[in-house]
């Protein structure tokens, strides 16, 4: 991970940052007497997994390389290492720094003639190619052997940086000019190929559909053993759980259940005492001790196994600050971007994989690290006993599984837009296991995560729900032939009269679901982020923890895992079956009984909601589903068991329900748990749809589709007159992260499109000398400034002396040019001259890119007009602000250049710095 220290050799501040690696380089090229390099990170996309190094020397002048050191084994093969006597070699990931491009060539003097500044000259280069393919990068290179290929140039696009946003009009490009290429030939193999590109995203869904089922069966059967593990082990086989060691006397009717005594399982209190007064007290221990032993291990993984990155939130990186202009100018500490801390496998993830698939790219949240960490610590926290779920993360499971598989083709591998094609499929994957709902995972990913969502996306990610679902049904989880434990078939209907209950169920979901994410807000805000507790993680769980033992403890429904209990409070009740741990009332007219089991429910639904409202925000794995499941079914098991009581306490009232049964069972108290479920959870997350079609699929039948439907759209509708946002997009806010809502409106009243635009950002004249080391000055002040996602407009002069626009380079392109040139004096001049037409093939660019000065015109290093936006999108500054954000949302534009009626330069517009602006105009009204 790059080191935060502000301090460098030539004395200027740099604040700490990602792009620490970047603004050191930086300082350096074109001015120093000594060429370094610094620690880059991988810039392969969400991909945490530390890439294989190869070193590049501190070179000196005077000085000599060893060449004796053994080669070392990149992600691309077996790459020299070169290093300096008795100098430490600073190392760098193959896919990053002066490498990160393909086709570029490490440039290394071994000849150390010095220029007037005191930077070695290129005499003799030692060279070593990247050997990523050129269209990693470059959207419209000419192919040489394609005469008919007329694309030309439109920028040279580098590898997206991480915290960036990504440009979804170049990716498109992108890919339609790949895909003519590939009709445009008319040869056998071309064809082959084209009919294997065209079925590559299927073969794709499907490995992520069968593997998504496959990890989340291991974290089943994992958190299963682990959870039982507090109480007890299994004397006949120590690796099986409960269910499963007493599974055959289950089937065989000699126990009505699990929660009965089974003589193959052994409690801890048998193993290690016999008497009654010191049994409790055993049971108590384990049950604890195990619970903070594997919570604290969950945390641990997730703090230490995914290493935390350091990012600028979406309000001070948009925009720049006047302070850092100068860069050699020392600046207040004070004005710094603060920097946020991420643990990739914390949480749910969902709020992180919807600002991903908005186009942001945060490298190594969807590699193998956390993929690996996301299961194993969410298997350790579920059974830790703590209140919380893992439905949620499963998406976050299934996104990882869905980005590692993507990379066995370009095509998706090097286009940021395609990839969040795949990722939306992965999405819906992890639904259909977390529920066994595939066509409500292919809704959910629509109406919850996904940002851009074309129809062969939705039959692709119909295509990888299902293949995920029928791989978990033959896993069989639960050893029940279901693919959840709490999928369960009600042989009643339901009546007109209980229309009105279940109104009130979905005004019970809408409420709680806003005082929740209001009471998890404000303590994630004012409590964990204000005070010792966000200074330690490791402490807040442990605590937190220990406090929902004690309190789980002692309750029956509150100690069982949170799917058992939900699979409890949804199940019916039938004559001499399952008595479901006492929720079955045997004598349904007695008050004494009814009482008893609604207090106990009643209680579990208060613990269950306070202790999920501190729960969620910690630092290891943890979803929202299952706690929000958990609080709506007890109140509703709550109504339904007091409804039933009355019809049975006044028999006359049977006479308005039809079908009561020979004994008069008119009433499902399942149902209403059912009911008051999906009123929760819709009221906390503010689904709709996806979530009425999850629970038809778990009832297997379409006869509760109005009861559910009336409570969700209820809760939905109080939820949001008490809190318009839900717990994600509140998550979203809290933690700053770059997300533009499409779904969201705003009053934009007398505000006009100059309010927005940042007229203060540093440009490029053509009509002024442009060196590498002014261009160098203003990159770095870019960078000092915490934009690392901006760039520079290149202006020119016309006859009256106004500017206007001829193009925008952005940071990242320039900082690959200047790198390729880094080793020439200061005072080289860089052209920006786009008059002529470069008709430039690939050949032609890679020879640039790998560093070969050539006679040829295209060819010339100095020549940065390639990397060069010649044609971006532009709105006039009398325009609408809905026009503008319309640029945003339904282009995904990465800037926006603001120009007068004239045609004049005005200003530019980033991605991050509308979002800055969004932000303070939502807290204005």
């Amino acid at each position: 991970m790059p080191s935060s220290d502000t301090s460098n050799p030539t004395g200027y501040f740099i604040p700490p940052s990602q792009t620490t690696w970047r603004r050191e380089r930086l300082l350096h090229i074109g001015s120093s007497s000594t060429v370094q390099t610094a620690p880059v990170q991988n810039a392969d996309q969400d991909n945490n997994e530390e890439a294989s190094e190869f070193s590049l020397p501190v070179t000196v002048p005077g000085e000599t390389m060893s060449l004796d050191q053994p080669d070392r084994k990149t992600s691309y093969g077996t790459m020299p290492t070169r290093r300096l006597f008795n100098k430490p070699s600073l190392s760098f990931a193959s896919r990053r720094g002066l490498s990160h491009l393909p086709g570029l060539q490490i440039l290394r003097p071994t000849s150390h003639p010095t220029s007037p500044l005191g930077s070695p000259t290129t005499s003799t280069y030692s060279l070593l190619r990247s050997q990523r393919p050129i269209s990693a990068y470059d959207a419209t290179l000419k192919d040489d052997n394609d005469k008919g290929a007329d694309a030309r140039i439109n920028g040279v696009r580098v590898w997206y940086s991480s915290f960036t946003s990504i440009d979804w009009l170049h990716d498109a490009i992108k890919d339609s000019v790949r895909f003519a290429r590939l009709r445009r030939r008319r040869s056998i193999r071309a064809r082959v190929r084209l009919l294997l590109d065209r079925g590559l995203g299927w073969l794709i869904v499907t490995l992520v559909g069968f593997l998504t089922a496959l990890v989340a069966f291991l974290v089943v059967r994992g958190e299963q053993w682990l959870f039982d593990l507090k109480e007890g082990y299994c004397s006949d086989a120590w690796w099986k759980s409960r269910r499963f060691c007493c599974f055959g006397l289950v089937q065989t009717g000699r126990l009505k259940g699990i929660e009965e005594a089974c003589p193959a399982w052994q409690t801890w209190s048998e193993t290690f005492s016999q008497q009654r007064g010191t049994a409790e007290l055993v049971e108590y221990i384990s049950y604890t001790s195990i619970a903070l032993l594997l919570a604290s291990v969950s945390s641990v993984l997730t703090l230490y196994l995914t290493n935390s990155t350091t990012f600028t939130t979406r309000k001070e990186s948009g925009v720049l600050k006047p302070e850092f202009a100068d860069p050699r100018t020392p600046a207040d500490p004070s004005l710094t971007p603060k920097r946020k801390v991420m643990y990739y496998a914390a949480g749910s993830g969902i709020p992180e994989i919807k600002t991903i698939l908005s186009g942001f790219v945060i490298h190594g949240y969807l590699g193998g690290r956390t993929l690996f960490t996301k299961a194993v610590g969410l298997a350790l926290s579920v059974a830790s006993g703590l209140s919380l779920g893992k439905e949620g993360p499963f998406v976050h499971i299934a996104s990882c599984i869905g980005n590692i598989i993507s990379r066995i083709s370009c095509k998706y591998e090097n286009n940021e837009a395609k990839r969040r094609e795949i990722l939306s499929a992965a999405c819906a994957a992890g639904v259909a296991v977390a529920f066994g709902a595939p066509i409500g995972g292919t809704l959910f990913s629509l109406e919850e995560v996904s940002y851009f969502f074309p129809p062969k996306v939705m039959w692709r990610s119909f295509f990888c729900a299902m293949i995920a679902a029928i791989t978990l049904k033959m896993l069989d989880p639960f050893g029940t032939g279901k693919l959840v434990l709490f999928q369960v078939t009600y042989d009643k209907d339901w009546h007109a009269i209980e229309l009105l209950p279940f109104v009130c169920l979905g005004l019970f979901g809408g409420v709680y679901g806003a005082y929740f994410s209001k009471l998890n807000y404000h303590w994630s805000k004012n409590v964990r982020n204000k005070t010792w507790l966000i200074r330690h993680p490791l402490a807040e769980v442990f605590l937190i923890t220990l406090i929902t033992s004690i309190f789980c403890f002692l309750n029956p429904y509150t100690r069982i895992g949170g799917t058992e209990l939900v699979y409890n409070l949804f199940s019916e009740c039938q004559p001499h079956g399952n008595n479901h741990f006492g929720l079955c009332i045997v004598d349904r007219s007695s008050f004494e009984q009814t009482w008893h089991v609604s207090r106990a429910i009643f209680v579990t639904m208060v613990v269950k909601g306070l202790l999920t409202v501190v729960t969620f925000g910690i630092k290891l794995p943890a979803g929202i589903f299952i706690p929000t499941l958990g609080v709506g079914a007890c109140a509703g098991r709550i109504l339904g068991v007091w409804i039933q009581w009355m019809q049975h306490q006044k028999p006359e009232v049977g006479g308005r329900f039809r079908s009561c049964g020979e004994e008069g069972d008119c009433i499902i108290p399942g149902l209403y748990a059912m009911v008051g479920a999906a009123a929760a959870l819709s009221g906390v997350t503010r689904t709709t749809v996806s979530l009425a079609v999850i629970m038809f699929e778990l009832t297997d039948t379409l006869v509760y589709a109005v009861p559910v439907m009336l409570a969700v759209l209820v809760a939905k509708t109080v939820a949001d007159a008490l809190e318009p946002k839900g717990i994600y997009d509140l998550v979203i806010e809290l933690n700053q992260l770059p997300y533009l809502d499409s779904k969201h409106e705003y009053l934009w009243g007398n505000l006009q499109i100059n309010d927005v635009t940042s007229q203060d950002v540093d440009v490029i004249k053509l009509d002024e000398k442009n060196t590498t080391m002014s261009l160098r000055d203003k990159l770095l002040a870019l960078n000092m400034s915490g934009n690392d996602d901006g760039g520079f407009p290149i202006l020119r002069k016309d006859r009256s002396d106004e500017l206007r626009m001829v193009g925008y380079i952005g940071a990242s392109e320039l900082e690959h040019a200047l790198s390729i040139v880094a080793d020439s004096g200061a005072d080289e001049e860089i052209q920006f001259d786009n008059t002529c037409t470069h008709d430039l093939t690939s050949s032609s660019i890679s020879s640039l890119l790998d560093g070969h000065v050539h006679t040829n015109y295209s060819a010339d290093p100095f020549d940065f007009s390639i990397y060069m936006d010649q044609a971006p999108l532009t709105i006039s500054s009398n325009s609408p602000m809905e026009l503008l954000h319309q640029f945003f949302v339904k282009l995904g534009a990465r800037y926006v250049v603001i120009t007068d009626i004239e045609g004049l330069y005005e200003g530019v517009i980033d991605k991050k710095t509308w979002l800055a602006f969004l932000s303070d105009l939502e807290e204005k009204s």
